[in-house]
């Protein structure tokens, strides 16, 4: 089988496309042909080895050269799982490797740079780099060397708790003097359970229109918060601030997609009522007016239920503890000034509240559930008590 037989163009081009894909021995069946002739016909189109090929790395090749050693479970989780990191199962012979094509890794990489460090990534270790790693090194460069990114230690806690104690200094204070970023901070002061804060920073100078297009600029050049504070002259919590209110997240991978090849202020989102606090005037205004509207249309609405239902005029009655024997003005509830609200309970199953004037330790949904378990109890016991 296969001794003789030339090879066509497409059993060919089906062989590159397939090699390292999918086994030998299954190449072999495909095409009609013993694996020592697969294995031949691979070096003479000078397929060569898989992983050796410079279309690809593997996994641990790639962590290696971020710097990060062997795979972690949480690269697993956090690129490939919540990030859709590209990576791929190949074959080489009986042994599965998982690998990552160059070309899909850059392009990932662009859009998720913010959380990749490229201060240990060495030049051209992967071939030729696109433009925007070279800035991206520097910064992570010039951020590794400016903060720390040890453990910390029992006497930078002390120091940090002392410090913070004296209510002197702001968070851009104490990342200065402790060379830790103001997340870092943040996040072991909640780890210490140390109830004191940083005093806030003086934050009531205006924003200018070349302050905001400074900012889009530096986003666009992959900077971080920390980074960007020094260059604004802003604290970096005012910078988040700014970006949160601008484009909702502060997420500068979203961020920087969104503004795209424009400005800071371009492709701003649309908001939401619940997002009142991040609306600009015209927005409110016009928010206010569909409230408006909104509110006409339910009352309107609301009138009309009352007038198809049995409460007729006064709709607050059953709400109210009073109504019914003790009631002295069960025909004219409009006047009457011993209004009671009834009074929450909550489930004592679900948790969730509801309003009764009985009291109750069970909503009607858990009683009515409760009551059909009993039933169903005594179903099963009066069928046991029958068989015996």
């Amino acid at each position: 089988m296969g001794i003789g037989k030339n090879w066509t163009k497409e059993e060919e081009e089906y062989l590159a496309e397939k090699w390292g894909t999918v086994s030998v021995g299954a190449i072999a069946k495909k095409l009609g042909r013993s694996e020592n002739a697969i294995i031949v016909r691979k070096e003479r189109l000078g397929l060569g080895a898989f992983l050796e090929s410079g279309e690809y790395i593997t996994w641990n090749k790639l962590s290696l050269a971020l710097g990060k050693g062997t795979v972690s479970a949480y690269c697993m989780t956090s690129w490939v799982k919540n990030r859709d990191f590209p990576v791929h199962t190949k074959r080489v012979k009986q042994n599965t490797y998982k690998v990552v094509y160059l070309d899909e890794w850059w392009a990932w990489a662009e859009k998720n740079r913010d959380i990749l460090d490229f201060s240990t990534f060495e030049e051209n270790v992967l071939g030729k780099e696109p433009e925007w790693v070279k800035e991206k090194r520097k910064h992570d460069i010039e951020k590794k060397q400016k903060y720390i990114t040890t453990p910390w230690t029992e006497a930078e806690d002390r120091k940090l708790a002392r410090l913070v104690a004296k209510q002197q200094y702001t968070y851009d204070d104490l990342s200065k003097m402790l060379r830790r970023t103001n997340g870092a901070i943040q996040r072991r002061l909640c780890d210490l359970q140390i109830k004191d804060r940083p005093v806030k920073a003086d934050n009531h100078t205006r924003w200018t229109e070349e302050d905001f297009e400074h900012l889009g600029e530096l986003i666009k050049a992959g900077y971080g918060y920390d980074l960007m504070a020094e260059r604004i002259g802003k604290s970096s919590k005012a910078c988040r601030g700014r970006v949160y209110q601008m484009y909702l997240t502060e997420n500068l991978d979203k961020v920087r997609e969104i503004i795209g090849t424009g400005k800071f202020g371009d492709n701003r989102p649309e908001r939401k009522i619940k997002q009142w606090n991040v609306m600009n005037t015209e927005e409110r205004i016009e928010a206010k007016d569909e409230l408006t509207k909104l509110v006409a249309v339910l009352q309107w609405r609301f009138k009309q239920q009352i007038n198809e239902t049995e409460w007729g005029e006064f709709f607050q009655k059953d709400m109210c503890e009073n109504f019914g024997s003790s009631c002295l003005q069960t025909e004219r509830c409009d006047y009457c000034t011993n209004f009671k609200r009834i009074q929450p309970q909550n489930c004592k199953m679900c948790g969730k509240t509801f309003w009764e004037k009985k009291e109750n330790l069970y909503c009607s949904t858990c009683r009515d559930m409760r009551k059909k378990q009993w039933l169903r109890k005594r179903f099963v016991m009066g069928g046991k008590n029958g068989r015996n």
